[in-house]
Formats: structure tokens, C-alpha cells, sequence
């Protein structure tokens, strides 16, 4: 079969944008506060001023995120070993996360540019959800114009119904959570599976939380 000489240049193109992604890395800086027009006053008396931005090597915005001045955790955190953060409650508002671009989920599903609220999540145990992670921890994603009650945990229907809207699909959309590598926060960090996984530290109620998520990466079931 002969290839046009689009179709060549298209694909010699895919393969440079593979080989470039293969080798990318990124670090960590500060953000400065979500600017106001974008978020409810609600939203923006319950964050941090400060947040953390994810760049690649040449710089450009992955992601930024900001945690809640407090985020309600349990002293008691649950003992099942497919649960990372058993002190957060499924439901629970976590942050604000903004794309400049757009992104996708951890099942790969585009993610619109803006501004999400993060809600602490489980992944569902069941046959549609097998294999999708060694661990339930997800935190998914809600555009911040639907999410309104911060102080609220939200049941599961809630959560998938705003969850829905970032994805656009059945599913919503979601990134799922890693294990803290190290005690350096805020940080990204590559883990043994090539995915890179923003790790931070909010401050819970009853102590200090460290959690990380995926950034980088994506389910490959």
C-alpha cells in the first residue's frame, strides 16, 4: 500500500510527538491565587492562596491545583488495603484543579480546558471496574460553575451526575489517586509504571494529610 506524502508527514509527526512525550519530565512550582472571575466567592474563601503548578521541561502548564484551607478527615482511617486515604469521607471536596489546555482522565476520555472542583472518590467494586487500579482512590473531576455546596459530601449519584459533565460521557471524569513517594511536598514523581503522580499535603482536620494522584498517565486495560 503507498502512503501520500501527507499521510507520511502526518505519521513522521506522530512519531517525533511519541518520542518527545516518552522522554518528558516535569517539576513543580507555586501558582498564585485562582483568579476571581473564575471561581465563586464561596470557592475562593475555602482555598489556599497559594497552589502548585505542574510544568514540563519546556515549561508549558500541565495543571494547577489548590487545596482547601481544612479539608474534614477522620482520626480513624479505614484498614482495607485497597484504600489509600481512609480518613477523607467519598464525597468530599479536596481542591480546585485548573487545565490552560486540554487534558484527559485516567481512562484517557478528554477533559475540556478550566476549572474543576476535586471530590475524593472509590472506584466501585464490580465487574465494569476490574483491574482499573490496584487501589479505589480516585478524585473526580466537577466543573466548579455545578459544584456549589463545598461543605456537602456528595453520595455516589451526585458524584458521578457532575463528574459526567467534565467528561461528556457516561463515565466521569476522574484521575486517580497514588502512594506518597517520599516526603517532599509539593512534588511529581515518576513511578515504576512511567506514570507521574502529583503528590501535596493538606492540612485535615485531624492532622495533616499527604495524598497524591496521577498527572501523567493513564489505565491501559
Amino acid at each position: 500500500m503507498k502512503l501520500h506524502r501527507a499521510q507520511v508527514m502526518i505519521l513522521a509527526s506522530q512519531l517525533v510527538l511519541a518520542g518527545t512525550a516518552f522522554g518528558q519530565t516535569y517539576k513543580v512550582e507555586n501558582a498564585a491565587a485562582p483568579p476571581a472571575a473564575q471561581l465563586s466567592q464561596p470557592l475562593q474563601d475555602a482555598l489556599e492562596s497559594q497552589g502548585t503548578r505542574v510544568v514540563n521541561d519546556q515549561g508549558s502548564t500541565l495543571l494547577e491545583v489548590w487545596l482547601p484551607k481544612t479539608v474534614p478527615t477522620s482520626a480513624s482511617a479505614s484498614a482495607s488495603s485497597d484504600i489509600l486515604y481512609g480518613s477523607l469521607s467519598a464525597g468530599e471536596f479536596i481542591g480546585v484543579l485548573h487545565f490552560p489546555s486540554q487534558a484527559a482522565d485516567f481512562r484517557g476520555h478528554a477533559i475540556k480546558p478550566g476549572f474543576y472542583t476535586l471530590r475524593y472518590g472509590l472506584i466501585p467494586q464490580d465487574g465494569n471496574h476490574m483491574g482499573v487500579n490496584p487501589t479505589r482512590d480516585a478524585f473526580v473531576l466537577c466543573p466548579v460553575a455545578a459544584d456549589s455546596d463545598l461543605s456537602t459530601a456528595l453520595n455516589f449519584d451526585n458524584l458521578v451526575k457532575l463528574g459526567r459533565q467534565s467528561s461528556g460521557m457516561a463515565h466521569p471524569g476522574f484521575l486517580v489517586g497514588a502512594p506518597v513517594n517520599g516526603d517532599s511536598f509539593p512534588a511529581v514523581v515518576k513511578d515504576d509504571q512511567g506514570h507521574w503522580n502529583l503528590q501535596v499535603k493538606a492540612h485535615g482536620s485531624s492532622g495533616d494529610l499527604p495524598f497524591a494522584f496521577t498527572v501523567v498517565g493513564k489505565w491501559e486495560g
